[in-house]
């Protein structure tokens, strides 16, 4: 409980240095180098982000924590937006964006410096209702054709751990549920609360119980920018702490998503 304590009292400390004085400039240089944050979103992932379906407005936990870093760095905030997980990697190559919001993956971490997650979300399965599958590790067995969003952090998991199951990949997430009905696959994989979504709209389908992998979704910034990937770690465990996520969370009508744990600073 001390520890506990000593923890959350040391990111008060640093909470107030970093709102009472501007980020340091080799911390602003490293994370808005033009003069503004570009943040990458993924609306592909509503856990995280979504569009307000009146106004179009972007909103979220991944949009509010880009705008608040953006009011410390004292810098405008540009949201570059994407409909999928894996093209906010490969934008890395072109330099469209300063921060993302990812999850936490072996393949990503080459190039991306990661915080420690801010959110934990589960990566599970939807099959037809009248499928023979009913434990999470039936799903790996022979014959049996995965729907997945392509380089999604589930596409790269079930890519390294299954043995036997055929991973058939779309340029989204929703457009691998299109292809698991259109294609009568065996299942489909992707995060749950979409899934759930998705089986209450079309009663011919069910989410299996339980979960293949929990989803660490996290804040990076390009490798090589270390102050800048020192001041996200400092940020996210600081927002976690507060009860900045769970609101955002709450805000968005994500409140079932789970913050993640603190995390040490290294």
């Amino acid at each position: 409980m001390i520890k506990a304590l000593a923890w959350v009292a040391g990111l008060a400390v640093i909470g107030g240095c970093a709102t009472a004085n501007a980020a340091p400039s080799e911390v602003v240089k490293d994370l808005a180098p033009t003069g503004k944050l570009r943040a990458a979103i993924n609306f592909g992932n509503p856990v995280l982000a979504q569009k307000d379906p009146a106004t179009g407005e972007p909103r979220g936990v991944s949009v509010d924590l880009a705008r608040e870093l953006g009011r410390r760095l004292d810098v405008p905030v540009e949201l570059v937006g994407f409909d999928a997980a894996g093209k906010v990697f490969d934008a890395l190559k072109t330099n469209a964006w300063d921060v993302a919001f990812l999850a936490i993956e072996p393949a990503r971490a080459t190039e991306i410096a990661f915080s420690a997650p801010y959110v934990v979300i589960e990566g599970t399965y939807l099959v037809p209702v009248g499928s023979p599958l009913r434990a999470i590790d039936e799903v790996d067995s022979e014959g049996v054709r995965i729907a997945v969003g392509n380089k999604s952090a589930y596409d790269l998991y079930l890519t390294r751990t299954l043995k036997r199951a055929q991973l058939v990949r779309a340029p989204t997430s929703p457009a691998a549920l299109e292809l698991f009905v259109n294609e009568k696959l065996e299942a489909a994989a992707g995060v749950k609360q979409p899934l759930v979504q998705f089986a209450k709209a079309h009663p011919n389908v069910r989410v299996m119980d339980g979960r293949f992998m929990a989803i660490e979704q996290a804040m990076g910034t390009p490798r090589g920018r270390e102050a800048g990937a020192r001041y996200l770690r400092q940020f996210v465990e600081e927002m976690k702490a507060s009860g900045f996520v769970a609101g955002a969370l709450e805000r968005s009508g994500q409140g079932d998503a789970m913050v993640a744990p603190p995390s040490p600073l290294r």
